[in-house]
């Protein structure tokens, strides 16, 4: 159901809203988590590895599905907050019409460049087929992956995070199963994780837009028919989802650089580096789901004038996911080694052991790096977007700096490691210098 998130107790609302999108993102995670589990268990440590090296290029098709659903989710949310009925179902067809477009194009491109992409991150030679082979398959399915998180971003706009959980949860666990199947019985190797993947996102996208036309329906109609397109709301939308994109985007390209670093010392440490990066990625999404959460929130109550809400549910929203963050800090940093054996077998010690380095050093650090994701989301929401992308870069080009330069001190896969924690400290300060100035208070509503 849509829930007005304008009026009522707010620490019932984000409670009741954020831990149902907390659970869909867990559950989006078994995707990838399933992915390198079965890799890594059922095939080798080379596939997981491939698996692996092949998730760092993933994320830039990821940044743009991510961008179009915070584009999308925040005006709809200002819209639907505002009580502007027509202009919120314009803007979400203009969002999937605009969204097919674009995955079509990026589709093509990512076929194109597969292999160059691969070979610029330094992929053994090794790795190098069945690293291109997971990911072809992989963009293949990025309609469906577009399709997917814009249609749950204008869930949870409306206020409705438990539909998109119902969807996600059934066909993640599904996705476990079929991973095995694909792997174990009919012998695919590392595309039958790939198709695996590609198969539960199609079913849980297809699930997700028939659910979003059917609540549609029930809006009822308004006054005046609302057009499928418009450029004006597409502006406003891109206006969102571009520093959304480019952040998410410098986030992967960052990503793919630290993993060319990565790359150089060797299949051991890729493939704990692979493990690892699985669980911090986790726990990472979640807390930025959480913001997500906290930014429909926001827009909602910004779109209505009422800024109050939206510093209360800031509070409410940092206590849900510093929990969050303390507990999967105690799980990673006692219980890591174990957690880890689910991706590798006990024997391929040198993996494990740089994989639990990593988990303890930068594991600790989650409740610091939750406090800005969540003022972030608070930014996002007014549509106050340079500081959190300021905040961002600032963040990632420290830490990719760092990353060659502390690793070739250390001659250790250490240092680039530590270059976590460094980036985020310096990118929570930033952000909450932005916030508490208060020039996001300051900005107009949409017109």
């Amino acid at each position: 159901m849509n829930r007005d998130l304008t009026t009522g107790n707010i620490r019932g609302q984000i409670w009741r809203f954020t831990l149902p999108l907390l659970g869909s993102m867990l559950f989006q995670q078994l995707y990838n988590i399933a992915d390198s589990l079965v890799a890594g268990r059922f095939i080798s440590a080379e596939a997981l590895a491939a698996v692996g090296n092949s998730y760092e290029i993933t994320l830039i098709f990821i940044a743009f599905a991510f961008g179009s659903n915070m584009g999308s989710s925040v005006v709809v949310s200002q819209y639907f907050g505002a009580g502007r009925k027509k202009e919120m179902k314009c803007a979400i067809s203009t969002t999937f019409i605009a969204a097919f477009i674009l995955s079509i194009v990026l589709t093509v491109l990512g076929l194109l460049f597969t292999d160059l992409l691969l070979e610029a991150i330094n992929t053994p030679a090794e790795l190098l087929e069945m690293s291109a082979e997971y990911l072809d398959i992989y963009i293949l399915g990025l309609l469906f992956l577009f399709f997917y998180n814009i249609a749950t971003g204008i869930f949870t706009a409306m206020g409705d995070s438990r539909t998109p959980f119902i969807f996600l949860a059934f066909s993640s666990t599904a996705n476990i199963g079929v991973d095995i199947l694909f792997v174990t019985l009919f012998d695919m190797g590392v595309a039958g994780v790939a198709w695996a993947t590609f198969l539960c996102q199609g079913i849980s996208s297809i699930l997700a837009v028939a659910a979003l036309i059917v609540r549609l329906k029930q809006i009822g109609e308004t006054k005046e028919k609302a057009p499928l397109f418009s450029f004006h709301i597409l502006k406003q939308i891109t206006i969102i989802a571009i520093p959304s994109i480019l952040q998410q985007s410098f986030i992967s390209i960052g990503n793919i650089l630290v993993q060319s670093v990565v790359n150089s010392f060797g299949a051991a440490v890729m493939a704990g580096y692979a493990a690892a990066i699985k669980l911090n990625n986790m726990v990472i999404t979640s807390i930025t789901t959480i913001g997500n959460g906290i930014s429909s929130f926001s827009a909602q109550n910004f779109g209505a004038g009422k800024n109050d809400r939206v510093k209360e549910g800031r509070k409410e929203g940092l206590l849900i996911s510093i929990a969050f963050s303390v507990i999967a800090s105690l799980l990673f940093v006692l219980l890591g080694r174990y957690i880890l054996l689910l991706f590798m077998k006990s024997d391929e010690t040198d993996a494990i052991r740089e994989g639990i380095r990593f988990l303890k050093i930068v594991s600790p650090f989650y409740a610091l790096i939750s406090i800005k994701l969540i003022t972030d989301a608070v930014l996002r929401g007014s549509g106050d977007m340079l500081p959190f992308m300021i905040s961002t870069f600032s963040d990632l080009i420290l830490r990719v700096a760092l990353a060659f330069i502390l690793s070739w001190l250390l001659a250790s896969a250490v240092g680039i490691w530590l270059s976590w924690p460094i980036g985020w400290i310096v990118g929570t300060v930033i952000s909450l210098i932005f916030y508490l100035s208060g020039h996001w208070e300051k900005r107009k509503r949409l017109s």
